[in-house]
């Protein structure tokens, strides 16, 4: 987060352009029709179009102030020369806070249990993590705008071969405590035993250091974990699919009816596809429509 207020960030516009650029050029050669929505319906001319009330609820202060979750890779790839964070997720916010007609100021979380912990303490407008029921309590949702597969890795000489046979009487599970595919096996399993670490790398260590039956994870990180542990393999398919959404506290009715609409023109139009070229991420999908 830079230091003192917020300020308009200067190569906002051109961040926006290009993503939405390279989203339409996806489109075009995908055989699309070009009837589906153009920039104009994402990006806009910032207030001018705006609700007041929409702008009331999401800028209270005068700025949107987005929280980020800065552990997950995908969604960060690094940051500015200011310091400012960088990755899909910014972009989101960034062109939300372009069809505004406000400055965006970035609010780094370490960890997304922590910006949705941060909710109702004024220190976000709207926050980019995944809509789990538990965070949706407090929390208004859009629809995923992008999702990551989940799976497992086990050890070396593993009898385990499908992901059904993990949730077995006697198997471990190191999950990252607190992250969205950690509620949602918190939900769901139930004859394994989870051990929460705190963050991937420590679920890593105790994993390999315990000699844990399984490591659940986003198959993009799993894949370069594997690399280091040789006999070790990842089973095919998933437990399910980590879904990134935007969220609202839950009095801003109006801005999160706003930022639901919003998802689905960023998706339908390639704005999204085009921030995940972009930024040149692998492993991220664009969600289906909600």
């Amino acid at each position: 987060m830079s230091n003192g207020g917020p300020r308009v960030r200067s190569g906002r516009r051109d961040v926006i352009k290009a993503g939405l650029a390279t989203g339409l050029a996806t489109i075009a050669h995908s055989g699309l029709s070009a009837a589906q929505p153009q920039s104009t319906n994402v990006t806009g001319q910032g207030s001018a179009r705006m609700s007041p009330q929409i702008v009331a609820e999401l800028a209270p202060h005068g700025t949107l102030r987005a929280g980020i979750n800065m552990s997950n890779f995908l969604l960060v790839t690094g940051r500015s020369a200011a310091g400012d964070p960088q990755g899909v997720s910014p972009s989101m916010a960034s062109a939300i806070a372009e069809r505004l007609g406000v400055p965006v100021k970035y609010v780094p979380f370490p960890k997304p249990g922590e910006l949705a912990d941060a909710v109702d303490n004024d220190m976000w407008d709207i926050g980019l993590i995944g809509a789990e029921p538990a965070r949706a309590e407090k929390i208004a949702f859009t629809a995923a705008y992008v999702e990551i597969e989940a799976t497992y890795l086990v050890p070396a000489g593993s009898a385990i071969t499908s992901i059904a046979e993990v949730d077995r009487p006697g198997v471990r599970i190191a999950v990252s405590a607190r992250s969205a595919y950690d509620l949602w096996l918190d939900r769901n399993i139930k004859h394994a035993t989870l051990v929460r670490s705190d963050g991937l790398a420590g679920a890593v260590e105790k994993f390999q250091r315990d000699g844990l039956e399984a490591l659940a994870g986003l198959r993009p990180a799993l894949l370069s974990d594997v690399q280091k542990m040789p006999g070790a393999r990842i089973l095919d398919g998933q437990f399910t699919a980590v879904q990134q959404a935007i969220g609202t506290p839950r009095k801003n009715v109006e801005g999160a009816k706003f930022l639901r609409e919003f998802v689905e023109e960023a998706k339908a139009s390639g704005l999204v596809a085009g921030f995940i070229a972009q930024h040149k991420v692998q492993g991220l999908s664009v969600a289906p429509p909600g």
